[in-house]
């Protein structure tokens, strides 16, 4: 039998069965196991033994849901992390030494660039950033001591698109580890695997669960770099939560209906903005205007839930757009089955100096949609009476 679709590994994969054979993964709520007697004990704390000790390790709940994301992004191993952040943060805190060195896309998460502008230059880990349009200056910004390539795509909140087998070559080249936070696109629409990464990282609290419900967080990637971000992470406490495994398992069933479904509004509303006077410019990866659009058909199935555009007038408009939306929610999050808008500026890179911000594409008048699965029409008519009134 060939290799199932992703589809079908999102709803087939199942760690295993009880003896009452139920149909549906089950809720583990322990926090630790028992054992036969002494020497499974000492065999399964020796690592012997591949066994439940103790839910911060492993659970049930939480192995299904990582073996689900594997599966979907061609992954060997992962460990899933009780949000985002703490996987992107367990991650590099599992692989960097003190005096390492990172480069960085500059169009990333703004809690991604505070922790590497703050908090690891603590324990001397410096980095070095690129424009997304200046990949070929890449080579020039890595040090003997670089060990990592980082990057999103599409970003956030642009939605540019980086060249990620570009990126992986040069990350070959100089035996760099290559790391991409594939949050905005989900495994379904690309597997960053394919292009050369060696680590995937997703915030599940997206697109994954997709309803605005838990938090969590995933990492995933080759055996041997894994096996160190579960010793760390082990003993550091950032583990997922068993009920939020079971909740993002289950999500991720969903996963590409769901997606198929933001991508078509997404679409639909991405054209209604560009065609409207109020708005400056729209970008969007699978809007034939947006830059890097045939580099996104090329690396994406289709474009992603998130929509940016600039609205006319500046920061002051955009504040008034954003009080005259009705429908849709004012809201920091993203990949909710709600429609939501955001300000960047002002809200999850307003800490981000300005001339950084621009640098990004981050403009005092850009607007975050996060398209939802309301129908499309009812999203362009609060849009379109928020822009006119």
């Amino acid at each position: 039998m060939k290799d199932p679709f992703l589809e079908t590994k999102a709803i087939r994969t199942q760690i295993e069965r009880t003896q009452f054979l139920e149909h549906s993964n089950p809720l583990y709520l322990t926090s630790s196991y028992v054992f036969e007697d002494a020497e499974d004990m000492r065999a399964s704390f020796a690592d012997e033994k591949q066994r439940n000790i103790y839910s911060r390790y492993s659970n049930p709940n939480t192995s299904e849901f990582v073996e689900k994301v594997c599966e979907m992004e061609g992954a060997e191993r992962g460990y899933a992390f009780a949000s985002g952040m703490s996987a992107v943060f367990s991650t590099f805190a599992a692989l960097l030494n003190s005096d390492d060195h990172i480069v960085s896309s500059r169009s990333i998460f703004g809690s991604t660039q505070t922790m590497f502008n703050n908090i690891l230059p603590k324990w001397n880990i410096s980095t070095s950033y690129f424009k997304i349009d200046e990949l070929d200056k890449i080579e020039e910004l890595i040090q003997p001591n670089t060990k990592v390539i980082y990057a999103e795509s599409p970003t956030n909140p642009a939605v540019d698109i980086l060249d990620l087998k570009r990126l992986g070559d040069i990350a070959k080249k100089h035996n760099l580890l290559f790391i991409v936070d594939n949050c905005f696109a989900t495994p379904y629409l690309q597997q960053p695997i394919k292009f050369g990464a060696d680590l995937v990282i997703h915030s599940a609290t997206k697109l994954m669960d997709g309803q605005g419900r838990v938090l969590g967080g995933v990492t995933v990637g080759s055996e041997d770099l894994i096996q160190k971000i579960y010793l760390f992470s082990r003993n550091t406490g950032p583990a997922l939560s068993p009920f939020n495994a079971w909740v993002l398992s289950k999500s991720l069933e969903t996963l590409p209906v769901r997606v198929d479904r933001h991508c078509d509004n997404a679409l639909k509303v991405a054209e209604f903005l560009e065609a409207h006077d109020n708005v400056n410019f729209v970008k969007y990866p699978f809007l034939k205007s947006h830059p890097q659009y045939k580099l996104a058909k090329q690396q994406m199935k289709l474009g992603g839930s998130i929509v940016a555009f600039e609205v006319k007038g500046g920061i002051e408009a955009g504040r008034k757009f954003l009080n005259s939306i009705k429908l849709l929610s004012l809201s920091a999050n993203l990949g909710d089955t709600r429609s939501i808008v955001t300000h960047p500026a002002s809200t999850t890179h307003a800490k981000i100096l300005e001339d950084v911000r621009l640098e990004t594409g981050i403009t005092a008048g850009l607007i975050r949609v996060s398209v939802g699965l309301e129908h499309p029409e009812d999203i362009i008519n609060d849009l379109k009476q928020a822009l006119e009134n």
